[in-house]
């Protein structure tokens, strides 16, 4: 059937997404590529190659008859869509809405359509860290950890990974099963990453200091987008020539990212795009959460006039400064994965693009942002 296979991502146009599509349209075992995504971008179409049609369908993960409409004829499924929300600016439930009810509503059409094979995307914000700000140092997929997850948008992934690895082996409508498998997103860097931009302005506006909140001995896991969605490419392939192995498993993203260093690995990105860029100091915890506080007491008095949105919350400056990382090489040894970009690949395609997004010298908008 190679060559015939067609695939829709869902949440297409959005950051991991649309680098998901651009190098799904380069395999020449690809007919066609369906993005469906609320914000459906036509640009994308011009990912198409000679041996791959990309189209875009503008549609809600929310709308189960729109789903069934865009799916009819797909063999695979890479479900990337998602509200994304760390600062507490999106409901709960709205959030929960998408991820989760969307979610549902994508695994629902995979049974009715009888599509076969499902790569959920999801976050590492799903493991932890929990409530109790419990450090994980290092751990892998099998890594027993558990607890209340700390952030909102952690809580709702969480969910839809339950109902993904559930889904898997279900029946579908006219005989099969459904062949599902996850992969765990850390922090994502690269080409449009909006909080490189966020962060450069707040460089800038401090005479190109930049400074950080994480303590200097925390690990955070980084992986460059292009990495991340090339592991989503060989996964659904391998869904389907090795089903056995791969179904209801789930999968950390990685690559040759040098450091888990947060810090340093924000600071090389920033100072290549610009070398002015420089690395400041530690800001204690209490200092920020004192600001946290003075912003809450800020905002209930400005509310009947104004609502200022938070530059940060508590649970999301726990989760910064807490140690969350993972060593692993899950995806080599059962789909054959190996970065296609190298870190200073990664590195100076962030930094070229970086330079370009700021040259407009508007500082970036960043409210909750649904793929």
């Amino acid at each position: 059937m190679d060559g015939a296979w067609v695939y829709l991502v869902t949440g297409g146009c959005g950051f991991i997404g649309e680098k998901i599509v651009e190098l799904l349209s380069e395999q020449d075992y690809i007919k066609e590529v369906r993005v469906f995504d609320s914000v459906a971008k036509g640009e994308v179409e011009y990912l198409t190659t000679a041996t791959t049609r990309v189209t875009a369908v503008k549609g809600d993960v929310q709308d189960y008859e729109a789903l069934l409409a865009a799916m009819q004829g797909v063999h695979v499924v890479i479900h990337t869509a998602a509200l994304v929300d760390y600062r507490g600016t999106v409901p709960f439930w709205e959030m929960r809405a998408v991820n989760v009810g969307g979610t549902e509503n994508v695994l629902r059409a995979c049974c009715a359509l009888d599509v076969p094979y499902l790569v959920h995307t999801s976050s590492v914000a799903a493991v932890g860290p929990n409530t109790l700000c419990e450090p994980m140092f290092r751990g892998n997929e099998d890594t027993e950890y558990s607890g209340e997850v700390e952030l909102p948008y952690g809580k709702t992934k969480a969910m839809a990974e339950k109902l993904v690895l559930e889904a898997n082996g279900k029946k579908l409508s006219h005989g099969g099963k459904l062949t599902t498998c996850i992969i765990r997103a850390n922090t994502v860097y690269g080409e449009k990453a909006a909080f490189l931009q966020e962060l450069y302005w707040g460089a800038k506006a401090r005479k190109g200091v930049l400074n950080f909140l994480e303590p200097e001995d925390s690990e955070r896991n980084h992986t460059y987008v292009g990495n991340v969605a090339w592991m989503h490419v060989l996964a659904a392939r391998n869904l389907q020539l090795k089903p056995g192995l791969l179904a209801g498993q789930v999968y950390y993203s990685y690559d040759d990212t040098p450091t888990r260093k947060g810090f340093l690995v924000r600071h090389q990105l920033l100072s290549t795009a610009d070398p002015s860029v420089r690395l400041g100091s530690h800001i204690p915890y209490w200092k920020m959460w004192l600001m946290i506080q003075l912003h809450k007491i800020i905002r209930v008095i400005l509310l009947p006039f104004w609502k200022p949105q938070p530059f940060l919350n508590l649970p999301l400056l726990n989760t910064i400064v807490t140690t969350f990382s993972y060593e692993t090489d899950k995806a080599s040894r059962h789909f054959g994965y190996k970065p296609l970009f190298t870190w200073n690949e990664s590195r100076h395609r962030t930094a070229q693009w970086l330079r370009a997004a700021v040259g407009n010298r508007e500082p970036p908008q960043l409210p909750g942002k649904k793929n």
